[in-house]
C-alpha cells in the first residue's frame, strides 16, 4: 500500500536500525545513557539553547512545556487549530488546569495584533491570568502552513512587553525551516521553549525533544516523571533520533516537491472542490458536494493508496521518506482517473 495518511507511518531504514543496534546504553534517569545525553546535547546545541529533555512523544513535550510555563487557572493563547487544543486529549486542562484563548484563522497562523486582543488585564479578577502564547510550525490542520518568521519575532516582542512565556510546537519545524530557509538557532533565539519531533518527517520510530534554559528543563524533568515519561535504557531509540537529525533533514525538500506534485494532481481531479497546500509535505482537500470522504477513501484504497479523513468531505495527504518516485507518480495518475 502507498500510505499517505501521515509522516508518522515511516519505518526505520536499514542504516537507522544498524545505528540503533550498535547504541551504547545506560540508565537514563541516572543520567548514564550516553545516546540520550548525546541527543539532548546535540538538539540544544543545534538551536543555541541551554538544555534539552528527551521524551516519548511530542504531546508529552508540549504538555510538559505548558505545565512548566503556567499555574492552575492561567490561560494559554493559541490557534483554534492548534495541536495542543485539537489533538492532545484535553491535556491543557487535564495536566495544567489551564484555560485556552482561541484565535480563529484559516490556516492556524495569526498576527501580533490578534494576540494582543486576547491578553487579559491582570488586575481584573474576573479574568484568567494570560501566561503563555503557543504557536505551531508547521500547522498540521493548516495543511502544513509555515509561519512568517518576522511575525513570530513581533510576537516575541509582545510577549516580552507583557511578561508572557512563548512556546513553539515544532512537530514539523524542520519542514518549516526547509521551506523558509531559517536556521535552528534563529528559532532558538525567539522562543522560551521548543518541542521538536523526531518521529514525523525525520523518520525515527519514536521520540521528541523539549528545549529551553537549564532551569526550565530541570523543572521539565520532574514533570516528565509525574507524567510517566521517565525511561531507562532509552539509548536504542534515542540513537534513532541522532541518526534522523544527521541524515534525514536535508532530504525533506524531496517530500515538499512530492506534495506539490500531488497538490497539482488534486487541482485537476473532478471530485475535488478545493485544495489547501501550505508549501511543505501536507495537503488537505475538500471534495465536491455529494462525495463523502469515506467513499473517496474506498476508491483510493481500491488502487492501493491510503489517506486520512479529516471531515465528512475533507481528506489529508502527507508525503514522507518511505514514498518512492513511483509511489508519487502512481498516486497522481490515480487522482487523474477519479
Amino acid at each position: 500500500m502507498i500510505d499517505l495518511r501521515s509522516d508518522t507511518v515511516t519505518k526505520p531504514s536499514p542504516g537507522m536500525l544498524e545505528f540503533m543496534m550498535k547504541a551504547s546504553v545506560g540508565d537514563m534517569i541516572f543520567g548514564e545513557d550516553p545516546m540520550v545525553n548525546e541527543l539532548e546535547e546535540m538538539s540544544a546545541s543545534m538551536f543555541g539553547m541551554e538544555a534539552a529533555l528527551y521524551c516519548p512523544s511530542g504531546t508529552m513535550t508540549n504538555q510538559i512545556a505548558i505545565k512548566a510555563h503556567t499555574r492552575p487557572g492561567d490561560e494559554v493563547i493559541c490557534s483554534r487549530l492548534a495541536h495542543i487544543y485539537q489533538f492532545e486529549g484535553g491535556g491543557v486542562a487535564f495536566n495544567s488546569s489551564a484555560s485556552v484563548a482561541l484565535i480563529d484563522s484559516e490556516n492556524g497562523t495569526f498576527t501580533t495584533e490578534d494576540v494582543e486582543q486576547y491578553i487579559n488585564n491582570p488586575n481584573d479578577c474576573h479574568k484568567a491570568y494570560t501566561r503563555l502564547v503557543e504557536v505551531e510550525n508547521t500547522v498540521n490542520r493548516g495543511a502544513g502552513a509555515c509561519w512568517d518568521f518576522d511575525e513570530l519575532a513581533r510576537i516575541r516582542e509582545l510577549c516580552d512587553r507583557y511578561g508572557l512565556g512563548y512556546h513553539l510546537d515544532g512537530a514539523r519545524l524542520f519542514n518549516a525551516m526547509t521551506a523558509d530557509g531559517r536556521k535552528p538557532e534563529e528559532y532558538g533565539a525567539l522562543f522560551d521553549s521548543i518541542s521538536i519531533c523526531l518521529s514525523k518527517g525525520l523518520g525515527a520510530p519514536v521520540g521528541s525533544v523539549l528545549l529551553g534554559n537549564r532551569d526550565f528543563i530541570r523543572q521539565g524533568q520532574r514533570i516528565r516523571k509525574v507524567l510517566g515519561g521517565a525511561m531507562r535504557q532509552a539509548g536504542y531509540i534515542a540513537a534513532a533520533g541522532i541518526y534522523a537529525l544527521r541524515n534525514n533533514v536535508e532530504r525533506l525538500s524531496e517530500d515538499h516537491r512530492n506534495a506539490a506534485d500531488i497538490a497539482k494532481a488534486l487541482e485537476k481531479c473532478s471530485l475535488v472542490e478545493h485544495v489547501s497546500y501550505g508549501g511543505t509535505n501536507m495537503i488537505i482537500f475538500t471534495l465536491v458536494p455529494g462525495m463523502k470522504a469515506s467513499e473517496f477513501l474506498d476508491k483510493m484504497k481500491d488502487h492501493g493508496i491510503l489517506a486520512l479523513k479529516t471531515g465528512e468531505r475533507s481528506i489529508r495527504f502527507v508525503t514522507h521518506l518511505d514514498l518512492s518516485e513511483a509511489d508519487i507518480r502512481k498516486s497522481c495518475e490515480v487522482l487523474a482517473t477519479l
